[in-house]
């Protein structure tokens, strides 16, 4: 068994329950209240900026020229695909890139953005894939789970582009090409490094339920 399938493994509690939340299965059957979709529009527009720096990170981190290429091809395409996806949505709504700009982060929003990002920074390039390979991963596990339990909602007008690039096979093979990483850059690496990076992988896919769960309910500020 390898590391990522021993992580995968470990997660199945907390992301079940990531994949059966309301948000997800609303989704999944076209139910989900629009100012919930506009609420995560909002909120994933600026967790993806965050999440951006992180594939820069990468870069910078990176000891050959292929897993630089390969981070900066990820760059790119988050920045000028997944995120023309939020924007081409948000016109949906009648939202504007600048309302998307102007958004605040929720409390969750923030922590989860800055512990990967602390993660990134101060860690090594295996604690930087650890932190947010479970973002990457869930969303493909979740929009292959939606296109085959609920048939058609990948053809749903205002869900359904967001199922058909979350269970695309270009997005999964990106999903995995950073599972093979971690796998590679934990290869040989002694229990107490492989602890800490399992630490990582369990945070952040904690933090994944919660984000979900915050732009449910509307979480934000108390004051």
């Amino acid at each position: 068994m390898t590391f990522t399938q021993t992580l995968h493994r470990n997660v199945q509690e907390i992301w079940a329950k990531t994949h059966h939340h309301p948000f997800i299965t609303g989704i999944g059957t076209g139910e989900l209240p629009e100012e919930a979709f506009i609420r995560y529009m909002k909120q994933d527009y600026i967790f993806l900026i965050e999440y951006s720096r992180l594939f820069a990170l990468g870069v910078l981190k990176a000891r050959d020229f292929q897993t630089m290429s390969e981070f900066s091809g990820i760059l790119n395409e988050t920045l000028h695909g997944e995120m023309e996806l939020h924007r081409n949505y948000a016109r949906k709504f009648g939202i504007s890139c600048r309302d998307l700009e102007d958004s605040s982060p929720t409390p969750t929003n923030l922590a989860y953005t800055g512990y990967m990002l602390n993660a990134g920074q101060n860690g090594s390039l295996a604690e930087l894939a650890a932190a947010l390979l479970p973002c990457m991963w869930s969303y493909w596990e979740i929009g292959r789970m939606l296109k085959k339990k609920y048939p058609g909602s990948d053809a749903h007008p205002l869900y359904g582009e967001w199922v058909s690039m979350y269970a695309s096979e270009e997005f999964g093979k990106v999903a995995q090409w950073l599972i093979k990483l971690l796998d590679s850059l934990a290869d040989g690496k002694p229990m107490l490094e492989l602890d800490i990076l399992t630490d990582h992988f369990m945070t952040s896919s904690r933090f994944e339920y919660m984000f979900w769960d915050s732009v449910y309910k509307g979480d934000d500020w108390p004051v």
